[in-house]
């Protein structure tokens, strides 16, 4: 099989003097160590689609996503190292930059559409391909299958926590954990912490997964401005943590997944005694659009 790779993921605790103030122990499942460019959860929704394709025999893969898209740069590098072709369908205009550089770089065409035409995914796809030898993953890796591959983070973990954080675009991953806490009868509480402005539409998305919303706690106030946006307090905060714990975050989605943690361990949310996982979703290529901010 193409896909026998051990891509588990260590799970390590954070220890900083705001969290041993309110006497809360906080880990993190680094997803971002899996690998460079395959990593956190764009591995995870990956992984058996990959292996789907690789059962039905097809060599193709055709994905969507905007030009800093992380999405895109995974499924390039997955495609490259087990053996398929990829495309990748870019929202706008025709750009360079340094995540499309690397997308190139492991062979994936690149497709530039403009904002209309990029609505109906599905006919770019039809025009283009066929679902005889081509497969057609999401904008962000969403939809059931990778759930699955997210619920395997259950798995791995060593122990059952009281809360599990999860910075949330798509939902896809947060429906994965939740799906995986259910069935084993856990009593952690899955929280997501949406990095869209007005995230609560997230809740529609993970119906459609088959997973209750109900079952998940939303954060829905640390978006800073909607998707990849940010402000000073956010980059402060950034700065801050890589300095102090060594570990590497940034704006767009484990930043903001970071911050709503330790503002909500500030304002007591959390009891004494309490034992909180972060699942680290990697992405760390989202600096290269804004290293000169830090």
């Amino acid at each position: 099989m193409a896909l026998d790779f051990d891509f588990s993921s260590p799970v390590e605790a954070i220890t900083l003097p705001l969290f041993a103030a309110h006497q809360v122990k906080v880990f993190v499942k680094r997803d971002d160590l899996i690998h460079p460019f395959i990593s956190g959860n764009k591995w995870r929704k990956l992984k058996p689609i990959l292996n789907l394709a690789e059962a039905e025999n097809k060599k193709t893969l055709v994905t969507f996503g905007g030009a800093w898209s992380n999405h895109l740069l995974a499924t390039a590098c997955a495609g490259a190292k087990f053996g398929f072709q990829t495309h990748g369908f870019v929202r706008g205009e025709s750009v360079q930059n340094p995540v499309l550089s690397l997308c190139r770089l492991y062979g994936m065409e690149l497709h530039f559409v403009d904002r209309s035409a990029y609505r109906d995914k599905q006919r770019l796809f039809d025009a283009h391909f066929s679902l005889d030898d081509a497969v057609y993953i999401h904008e962000g890796g969403y939809g059931k299958l990778a759930a699955s591959g997210c619920a395997e983070i259950i798995e791995e973990l060593p122990q059952v926590y009281d809360h599990i954080f999860v910075a949330s675009g798509t939902g896809t991953t947060a429906a994965g954990l939740a799906s995986a806490v259910l069935a084993k009868q856990w009593p952690t509480q899955i929280h997501a912490v949406p990095v869209l402005k007005g995230g609560s539409f997230l809740k529609d998305d993970i119906r459609a997964l088959a997973i209750t919303p109900d079952d998940i706690v939303f954060h829905l106030e640390y978006h800073f401005g909607g998707y990849a946006k940010h402000n000073a307090e956010l980059i402060c905060f950034i700065r801050d943590f890589v300095r102090d714990t060594g570990m590497m975050i940034e704006p767009t989605y484990t930043g903001k997944a970071f911050y709503a943690l330790t503002d909500l361990v500030k304002r007591g949310y959390f009891n004494a005694g309490t034992e909180i996982l972060l699942i680290h979703t990697g992405g760390l290529t989202g600096f290269l659009g804004m290293y000169e901010q830090f």
